[in-house]
């Protein structure tokens, strides 16, 4: 990378694109982040349910994020793995107040870890335990329990606790991400610095 390309980098005038995958299971607030993460002027006012996907950008200092917000309707999740081999990080999305579903986001998450395109990548995966406004909300540690996150030993992941109507524990989550792309990226060698 060249001295022009490092200043650029730096000022924030050329940012490297992520491919990064967003999914969870209906209903558990994945478009209202991606929304949230947009510049003010671009947020949505609306936010509907995704049928199949749509693709959203966002910017953090370093980086360029293309999301592809997946649909995590049932009938629709079968579509997730034919975007697996082009993801370079993944957001995954709970409900932290749908107790009854925490079992179904589990076999989802351990299908998506088991996909021959994910399983032996080190891809990192940022959880977003959402909604955590709401009353029956369980706290990310045991989000984290439920899921049995700690028996993932071979790729980087983080859990924030977030309310994406407000906007809370996104950043949070985005500065972990944006991180640990950097880090498994070695093209982004220069940005490590």
């Amino acid at each position: 990378m060249g001295l022009l390309d490092r200043l650029s980098g730096l000022l924030g005038l050329k940012k490297k694109e992520v491919h990064v995958l967003c999914l969870g299971l209906d209903n558990s607030g994945k478009t209202t982040i991606i929304n949230k993460l947009k510049p003010s002027n671009a947020q949505c006012q609306d936010i509907v349910p995704t049928i199949g996907f749509s693709i959203e950008k966002f910017k953090s200092s370093s980086l360029s994020f293309t999301v592809f917000d997946m649909s995590g309707q049932g009938r629709y999740r079968n579509l997730w793995e034919h975007y697996y081999k082009d993801g370079q990080a993944i957001i995954f999305v709970i409900d932290s107040s749908d107790k009854l579903r925490m079992v179904v986001a589990k076999e989802e998450l351990d299908t998506l870890l088991n996909h021959p395109d994910i399983k032996h990548r080190r891809i990192p995966i940022l959880f977003f335990a959402n909604k955590m406004d709401l009353r029956d909300a369980v706290t990310s540690v045991k989000v984290s329990q439920l899921l049995c996150l700690e028996n993932i030993k071979d790729k980087p992941w983080h859990i924030c606790a977030s309310d994406a109507i407000k906007g809370e524990g996104l950043q949070e989550g985005v500065d972990w991400l944006q991180e640990k792309t950097i880090q498994s990226d070695p093209s982004c060698e220069d940005m490590k610095r």
